[in-house]
Order: structure tokens, then C-alpha cells, then sequence
């Protein structure tokens, strides 16, 4: 997406430019500007600079880009007057034809003009530093362009409207209050207050509010399991001897041919790895060599893959060849991976349009991988078993209330919540109000981070620059 000039910086008011769609992916191309003066440069490369001068903001104007005489490209600008931007800063975005050639002339044509390209992320961090977007909204933009679900672009949608800016504010405010006591106590002496026995005598009386404090934030970091697996995916394994059916398996789950699948056993040699979503829940299915030894140095190596594999599996589907029924080295690996790991393991009993599932079957899924038998059936037990194991029947009602988006507002969240069992621990043992205060101090200090309230340069950068460019 263009080079980025080292001569910029997060935090400076120039003028940029970047990229906003991939050149060439489509009929349009969009470009976005920001910054001090952008208007008045993008005038030197349009056809029409007088409307472009007296244009308010919110229009469109058409026209040409022009450079060095020669027309670039017909394109349509969309101007915003600062501060009802996106940035709060002077900006437009420029609608070019599709195509490489085309989106890459007008972006030499804004260089040429003044314009540096624009840092990872930049554009969303002077949102931020503009006072346009806290930093847990800042953090959704980018979870919404990469949501891969439904749930998952809908809770994004939340956190960018300011659920989770509100709830953790709320929280600080109740923080806030406990910690005005405290300090109260401890700028003025008992003379010049008037306050309750406890304090009076020293000791800490706001046990009660901190205890709902931190519920309301142990209620938030529990958030962040579904929210994981939202944006990232959980990974389930389908594996089981050669000629099992797994490719079978892989292709009818994700409703395209991906896997080879022939009569040959041993024909899937490596792992092969898709994205499908049941129930709003994405999955990363996974396809895997089958399991037996192998004296085939190619097969052998797929299989070692497969193993490995196993070892970062979220979900297991073991699959059992029904016609040749249980074989002990099924059972082999089904014990050996239950002993092995504490991934939940679903088996499947499949070919069962030929093979019925026995009474002896036991906790097996009966499906046919080959006429779809029993795949409605496979799909809710895999949505029941995650949800089973992130300790929540339905996540109706975590959607419903705000939830946390990124690890950084986990880990902050959980700073703030152990600064609080400290405060209660401390509490408990009778210890003096000015050791308590400072573990108050840190767990409001954790909260303004989350926000933004408290930030440093650093961190800033750090986060900023793993968005995307033109964003």
C-alpha cells in the first residue's frame, strides 16, 4: 500500500495520504488525506481548485487529478471541514477508477504535492488525540474490519458506540468515589472531618462497594473468552486413521471441495486449514494426515504435523472408519489423547448410511460424511461443547452488555481487579488507609489506560501502528 516516509511521526498535524482499499481490488479505489493544510495541497492536483476552495464540508465535488499537465484519473472528492471529520483535521477522500495504475498516479500526484504517507493506523490516532474517539473505539475500528462473524462485527459495533467506554467509566466514577473517601481522610485530620467510626479510627469502610467494583470487572474480563474466539477463531482438529472419512468430513462442513478425497488411504499428507461459522462462532477447522505409522518418509512427516497439531486443538473431532468399526488403534488414540490433552473430544462414528452406529457406540455421533446423515447434529454438539467450555450456556447476554475487545484491555482490567484484592486483603487485616490508597490510585490509574485517560507516547505508538494503513 505505498511506502511509508520515515520523516513522519504519530502526533504531528501534516498532511497525509494513504491508500483506504487495496489498488486494484475492485471497480473503485479509495484514497483518504488528512491533516493541516490538505485542502489547499489536493487544490495544486484538481481540475477544479476554485470549488474545491470554497467548498463546505460534507460534498462531493467531480472532477480530474492533474500532474505535471497530464490528467491522472477521473475521480469523485468527498470533503470534511474540520472538526466534523473523522480526524477533526481537514480531510478528503478521493474515489478513484479501480485498478492498479490509476489509485497509484493520484497517490504519486498527493506526494507530489505535499502530502507524506500516512503511518499504520495514523488516521484513527489523530481520532483519538482529536478527542474524536476514546481509545476502546479507536481499538474497534480495526476489530470491525476484521471481524469475521456476525457476533463478532456486532460486538465491534457496540464497542465503536461506546458500550465499553461507558461501563468502564461508570466503574472508575464508583472507584473514584471510594478512593475521594480515603484521600479525604488522609489529607485532613479527624478534627476538621466528620467520618465514621472505621475511619475515624484509621481503618478502610468502603469493603462493600469495592467487593461490586470488582464483580463488574471479573464480569468483564470473562468477556474477553467469547470475544477471543470471536475475532481469532477457535481451532478444531478432525483426525482419525487413513480413510476415516476426514476430508469427506472437512469438505461437507465447509460446503466446498478443499480436501482431495479418494479411495487411497493416506492420500491427505499435510494439514489443511478453513474458516466456517456455526451458531455466529468461527471455527477454524482443520484437516490433518491420518494417524497411523507409516514407513512412507512423506506420510510420516504429515503425520508428525498432524500430532503437533493436536497439541494447539481447541476441539477435536476424532472420526471412526464404521465400517471397519473400532479398531484398537483407534482406541489407541482416543486414550492416548484424552490422557494426553484436556481438549474436549468429540467422536464420530461415520459412514453410518453403511455402517449403523451399534448399541455399543457409546457417547459416539452417528454421521455419514458422504450422504450429510447426522451433520446438524455434529454441528449444535460442537457449538454446545465451546460453549460448555467458556463455563456459559448463551452469550445472549454478554452481547447484550459491554465486553472487551483487545488483550490490552484484559490485561489492564485484570491489573485494576487484582489492585482491588489486594485493597480488600488489606482491608481484612486491619492495615492503615495510607496503604490502601495507592493500590485505589492503581486500580483507577489501570481504567483511565483502558480509555485513554492515561497514556503515554509510547504506548500509543506501540498500539497505533498494528492497525492497518488508512486506517
Amino acid at each position: 500500500m505505498g511506502a511509508v516516509n520515515s520523516s513522519g511521526s504519530y502526533g504531528d498535524d501534516s498532511p497525509i495520504a494513504a491508500f483506504a482499499t487495496t489498488p486494484g481490488g475492485g471497480a473503485l479505489t479509495l484514497i483518504r488525506c488528512s491533516g493541516k493544510g490538505a485542502l489547499n495541497l489536493a487544490e495544486k492536483i484538481f481540475s477544479e481548485p476554485e470549488k474545491l476552495r470554497q467548498a463546505a464540508g460534507n460534498i462531493v465535488l467531480h472532477g480530474w487529478i492533474i500532474a505535471t499537465n497530464e490528467k491522472i484519473d477521473e475521480v469523485l472528492i468527498s470533503i470534511f471541514r474540520a472538526p466534523k471529520s473523522y480526524t477533526g483535521e481537514d480531510s478528503l477522500d478521493i474515489s478513484c477508477h479501480g485498478g492498479g495504475a490509476a489509485g497509484k498516479g493520484v497517490m504519486a500526484a498527493l506526494r507530489a504535492a505535499g502530502f507524506r504517507d500516512a503511518l499504520p493506523g495514523e488516521f484513527t490516532f489523530r481520532a483519538f488525540m482529536n478527542g474524536k474517539l476514546d481509545l476502546t473505539q479507536s481499538e474497534a475500528v480495526m476489530e470491525l474490519v476484521s471481524a469475521r462473524t456476525d457476533k463478532g462485527r456486532s460486538h465491534a459495533i457496540g464497542r465503536l458506540s461506546g458500550v465499553l467506554e461507558q461501563e468502564i467509566n461508570a466503574i472508575k466514577q464508583q472507584l473514584v468515589e471510594v478512593l475521594s473517601g480515603v484521600e479525604i481522610f488522609l489529607d485532613y485530620s479527624e478534627d476538621e472531618i466528620s467520618a465514621n467510626a472505621d475511619e475515624a479510627a484509621g481503618h478502610f469502610s468502603g469493603q462493600q462497594p469495592v467487593r461490586e467494583i470488582l464483580a463488574r470487572l471479573r464480569a468483564l474480563a470473562q468477556s474477553w473468552s467469547w470475544e477471543r474466539i470471536y475475532q481469532e477463531g477457535i481451532l478444531a482438529v478432525i483426525a482419525g486413521r487413513p480413510n476415516a472419512g476426514k476430508s469427506s468430513l472437512f469438505n461437507l462442513l465447509l460446503k466446498e471441495e478443499r480436501s482431495i478425497v479418494t479411495e487411497i488411504p493416506g492420500t491427505t499428507r499435510d494439514w489443511i486449514e478453513a474458516l466456517i461459522s456455526l451458531d455466529g462462532i468461527p471455527i477454524r477447522l482443520a484437516d490433518t494426515a491420518g494417524l497411523r505409522e507409516s514407513l512412507d518418509p512423506v506420510e510420516k512427516i504429515g503425520v508428525e504435523r498432524s500430532r503437533g497439531l493436536l497439541e494447539s486443538a481447541e476441539l477435536i473431532l476424532y472420526l471412526i472408519d464404521g465400517a471397519a468399526g473400532i479398531t484398537d488403534e483407534d482406541q489407541a488414540f482416543i486414550d492416548e489423547l484424552q490422557a494426553a490433552h484436556h481438549t474436549p473430544l468429540l467422536t464420530l462414528w461415520n459412514k453410518a448410511d453403511i455402517s449403523p452406529l451399534p448399541e455399543t457406540g457409546g457417547d459416539c455421533i452417528s454421521i455419514s460424511a458422504k450422504t450429510g446423515e447426522g451433520i446438524a447434529e455434529l454441528e449444535a454438539a460442537i457449538v454446545k461443547t465451546i460453549q460448555a467450555r467458556l463455563n456459559t450456556a448463551d452469550d445472549q447476554a454478554m452481547s447484550a452488555a459491554a465486553s472487551l475487545g483487545t488483550v490490552r484491555q484484559k490485561n489492564l482490567v485484570e491489573a485494576a481487579a487484582a489492585a482491588l484484592e489486594e485493597v480488600l486483603a488489606l482491608a481484612e487485616r486491619g492495615q492503615p488507609l495510607d496503604l490502601i490508597a495507592p493500590r485505589l490510585r492503581e486500580a483507577v490509574n489501570s481504567l483511565g489506560e483502558i480509555t485513554g485517560e492515561v497514556s503515554t507516547a509510547d504506548i500509543l505508538e506501540e498500539m497505533f501502528s498494528k492497525f492497518c494503513v488508512g486506517k
